[in-house]
């Protein structure tokens, strides 16, 4: 069960009261009851004590309030109150006015008055011959918190203690009850007004917390609970700037982490991974989350825990290269940073990037020159070997046998012509500066052209060139004469390698608002691993052969690059031994 704060702080003022008064009260009686014997002395003495209680309560400086303190108290004890210095001298007396009391005599020799001082309390029975009457005498030492300032000496006739000790009583209960009807209604009141301002920082401190940083808490007040207050709003501006800093540069980091084209992991030092971002999970294929988990359990690429143990063991940063195997061959540039402090290894940083890409291209450019090389070498090394035959003087010798070396060598000087024409056509078609007239288009004229100028070459092995019905009414948005030359790129491709009286089939359809056309043929077929680089320059199936067959193997690749400027796209289907079909698309006219 929840007990709000109010209450504990009214049960303990109520506690606190009802102890002092019921320990004063039982205190009192409990005096009263072991002095019955010896009479009226022990109320004299309660009530001594009482005077002494408010005489010590209400003044602060006893000397000069002495008189009428006496005076005060003897009017409401029904007694003769004599407050007497340590050195005798008597200061105040209820019975005496205040300019008489310097005519009285000494009293430090009274024998209650050398009990008092001695021993804390004193009584005596005499005559008083002030008041010439029989008195009896009690006395106490006033104390406060430094030495004893003076005594309080009690006087009462012998016959009025009785109705002394019932009036001790009376006020005892009264008090009791007083104190304890006021305590409850003021300890209700403080508790009330203490709580309030603890509920309302409790309730502002519970927003806090919830992130409602906006809220204040009220200053009312200068004390501790004003200060606490204040501290608290203090407290809560700072951890909202905080907080919008962390959150700001948190979105920032993300922002960078996201946009990285590179793969970021950071571990601990226990290999223990705790950020990545989503290059790396791109990059490791990772669909999963991996923060909390163990490198080792991410990814087991023995060069990628080997560099990561090399980093660990060393503590200096490393740059290498890392071939893996992620759904293909990947070459990774790796950077490893040890995150250190004051010597401490905390963890690593590792930044990867794929260069596969890189790496292909330089392989790329390493073949394109290899190829370029040999293809130019060819043609020179006939043209310059019969140029030297001829010029031994065989022109002159053998005029029809020089004639043939004449051909021989103008044949090479046409494909060697036609390997330079083709570089520089695709360099154009590269570089992106090439200017395509694109108008509508109509399929089957365009078609029939490039079918006429193939069709010697077709005829020579029996091959038949079909065209499906469908390209007769349809119109496509395209440079004709790049066009033309796709379409003769495809012939041409195709009647090289399809036997004698094979089929070639030109078909087309509609895709959306593209359309597709085919070029199939019946020929050899391409092997399935040699799909994926045959629109390569100078990349052949089979070497050899495509050379027997002529061409300068950069068909495919322009074919390519005339598409892709059309914003098409080329494809190719193969079954080894039944044949291929190139196709390509266009936009619909």
């Amino acid at each position: 069960m929840k007990i709000r704060i109010q209450w504990k702080l009214m049960a303990s003022y109520l506690l606190l009261i009802l102890l002092m008064g019921g320990a004063l009260y039982v205190y009192l009686n409990h005096t009263l009851s072991d002095y019955l014997v010896n009479g009226i002395r022990d109320n004299l003495f309660n009530e001594a004590r009482l005077a002494r209680l408010t005489v010590a309560r209400h003044s602060s400086d006893l000397h000069r309030d002495a008189p009428a303190l006496a005076d005060a108290t003897g009017k409401e004890i029904k007694a003769r109150v004599t407050i007497i210095a340590t050195d005798g001298r008597v200061i105040g007396d209820s019975e005496v006015k205040a300019a008489d009391l310097a005519g009285l005599e000494n009293h430090l020799q009274r024998p209650e008055v050398q009990q008092a001082l001695t021993t804390g309390s004193g009584s005596a029975i005499r005559y008083s011959s002030t008041l010439r009457t029989s008195m009896l005498y009690v006395a106490i030492p006033i104390r406060t918190e430094g030495p004893t300032p003076a005594v309080l000496r009690l006087a009462l006739p012998l016959a009025t203690l009785d109705k002394t000790r019932e009036n001790i009583h009376t006020m005892l209960g009264a008090a009791l009850a007083v104190a304890i009807m006021l305590s409850l209604l003021f300890s209700y009141i403080l508790s009330r007004m203490t709580s309030r301002s603890l509920r309302t920082m409790t309730a502002s401190a519970a927003r806090i917390g919830r992130g409602e940083f906006g809220r204040r808490i009220p200053v009312r007040t200068s004390d501790e609970l004003g200060e606490l207050a204040q501290v608290m709003n203090d407290m809560s501006e700072r951890i909202k700037g905080q907080l919008e800093r962390l959150a700001a540069e948190k979105t920032r980091l993300d922002t960078i982490l996201r946009g990285m084209g590179e793969g970021l992991m950071v571990t601990d030092a226990e290999g223990v991974v705790t950020l990545v971002n989503p290059s790396f999970r791109t990059l490791f294929a990772i669909g999963e989350e991996v923060e909390g988990k163990q490198l080792i359990a991410i990814t087991r690429h023995p060069d990628l825990h080997e560099a990561y143990r090399k980093v660990l063991a060393t503590g200096c940063e490393r740059i290498e290269e890392l071939k893996i195997q992620l759904g293909g061959d990947k070459t990774l540039l790796t950077h490893w940073v040890p995150l250190q402090d004051e010597g401490t290894l905390l963890g690593v940083v590792a930044v990867f990037h794929d260069i596969s890409d890189l790496k292909l291209l330089e392989k790329i450019r390493r073949d394109f020159v290899a190829n370029v090389s040999h293809e130019l070498r060819t043609p020179v090394t006939v043209i310059k070997g019969y140029a030297e035959t001829l010029l031994g003087g065989e022109l002159s010798a053998n005029p029809e046998r020089s004639a043939r070396f004449l051909g021989i060598i103008y044949n090479h000087a046409e494909r060697l012509a036609a390997l330079i024409g083709d570089l520089l056509t695709l360099s154009e078609l590269e570089s992106g500066d090439l200017a395509l007239e694109v108008t509508p288009v109509n399929l089957e004229s365009t078609l029939n052209s490039a079918i006429a100028l193939m069709e010697h070459a077709a005829d020579e092995k029996g091959i038949t060139i079909t065209c499906s019905d469908q390209i007769g009414a349809t119109r496509v948005l395209a440079d004709r004469g790049r066009l033309e030359q796709v379409l003769i790129n495809l012939l041409d491709n195709a009647i090289k390698y399809t036997p004698e009286r094979g089929d070639i089939t030109v078909d087309c359809s509609r895709e959306g608002n593209m359309v597709r056309i085919a070029v199939a043929d019946t020929g050899l077929g391409i092997p399935p691993q040699d799909i994926p680089r045959i629109f390569e320059r100078f990349y052949r199936v089979d070497s050899a052969r495509s050379r027997d067959q002529g061409g300068t193997g950069l068909g495919l690749s322009i074919v390519k690059h005339i598409v892709q400027l059309h914003g098409g796209t080329v494809a190719v289907t193969s079954t080894p031994g039944k044949g291929s079909a190139f196709s390509f698309t266009l936009q619909a006219a």
